[in-house]
């Protein structure tokens, strides 16, 4: 069970990144009295009552954004099952009017779902692929599909495994996931340009897929785990539970177990060195997640390396819009056919929302 308040305030950075506004979302904080069971009050519920009047309107994408949040910070019980179930119906009613489909990869004996467009075997396009982080489904990020469209590009959102729908362990190797979902969508992309824009933990296994797999033409993460986080006992004590509980279940063992069983996770500074790439990152100065260090080895190691530092906890919540035109930004920055205009448009806006802070 995880303690209510600490939840609560990690929820925010969530619902704030679905868009959701704070008086809504705070109300529905302010309903729910514990974390345990799924009857009134409880998490998954509120989140779920919430859901359907957004689902009953028509509004299926809000819809699959609060059903989201119910399964937030991962299944636990059956409230959170239905919470999840919920959602990935909604989203799937969502994108039946985008041009979003499902494509399956086959990957360590299981089928993986992920959610793709603009993919065409007679003009296929340059790949980005979106992941989120221990704690963010697919669908919590699919709504940004259209946008990706826009900018020329093939898009893809999948899960990190163990998150969401995935069946999968999350284990050292799950970088392998990456060319894996490269293979399922070639020729329908051009995935010898692949661009990963990849989200909190997420991005420690696209810095490795980048050194291991040429596709990879580019990394853009936010606040990712590299080496410290996995060996510094002093920092681990210090680390959110509900981070380290989320963490332990998609590794498949007792949070107390958890950070022997990852040590040897770290990236270390040959790999780094190995990453020719260019490879752009958000951190955040009063990250409770992700030490300092990390930021600084990536910094010392990474042949081509942009950084922008918030002053902020994980995730950047408080500098959403700029994160999210920065990251764009940065992924045009680093196509050598990138449109110039959209390049000039999205600096503006960057400009814009700097200014406007």
């Amino acid at each position: 069970m995880n303690d209510l308040a600490e939840l609560k305030r990690f929820a925010v950075a969530h619902a704030i990144s679905q868009n959701l506004p704070e008086d809504h979302y705070a109300g529905i904080l302010d309903a729910i009295g514990r974390d345990d069971g799924d009857g009134p009050g409880s998490w998954p519920h509120e989140w779920i009552r919430a859901g359907r009047a957004h689902a009953e309107a028509g509004e299926h994408l809000a819809a699959a954004h609060h059903y989201t949040m119910g399964r937030f910070p991962y299944v636990d019980g059956p409230g959170r099952a239905r919470a999840l179930d919920l959602a990935l119906s909604a989203f799937d009613a969502w994108r039946a009017g985008q041009d979003i489909v499902p494509v399956t990869v086959p990957f360590e004996g299981h089928e993986i779902r992920v959610w793709t467009t603009g993919l065409s075997v007679l003009a296929p396009r340059p790949l980005l692929l979106m992941t989120g982080g221990i704690v963010s489904t697919k669908e919590q990020w699919g709504a940004v599909l259209p946008q990706i469209a826009a900018f020329g590009m093939a898009g893809a959102v999948a899960d990190l495994p163990g998150v969401g729908e995935s069946p999968l362990r999350y284990h050292r190797e799950s970088w392998r996931l990456f060319p894996a979902i490269l293979d399922a969508l070639a020729p329908r992309a051009r995935v010898s340009e692949s661009y990963l824009l990849a989200l909190s933990f997420s991005g420690h296994a696209a810095l490795q897929a980048a050194a291991h797999d040429p596709r990879v033409r580019g990394v853009v993460g936010n606040g990712p785990p590299i080496s410290d986080f996995f060996t510094d006992a002093s920092w681990q004590a210090r680390v959110p539970a509900v981070t380290t509980d989320t963490l332990a279940h998609l590794v498949g063992v007792p949070s107390h177990e958890v950070y022997r069983r990852v040590r040897d996770w770290a990236l270390t500074p040959d790999l780094l060195r190995s990453v020719k790439v260019p490879v752009a990152v958000v951190g955040a100065r009063r990250d409770e997640i992700i030490p300092p260090g990390d930021l600084a080895l990536l910094r010392a190691t990474l042949p081509d390396l942009e950084t922008v530092e918030h002053d902020d906890v994980h995730g950047a919540p408080s500098h959403l819009a700029e994160t999210r035109l920065w990251s764009l930004l940065a992924v045009l920055r680093m196509r050598p056919d990138a449109d110039s205009d959209l390049v000039r448009g999205l600096t503006a806006a960057l400009d814009a929302a700097r200014a406007a802070r």
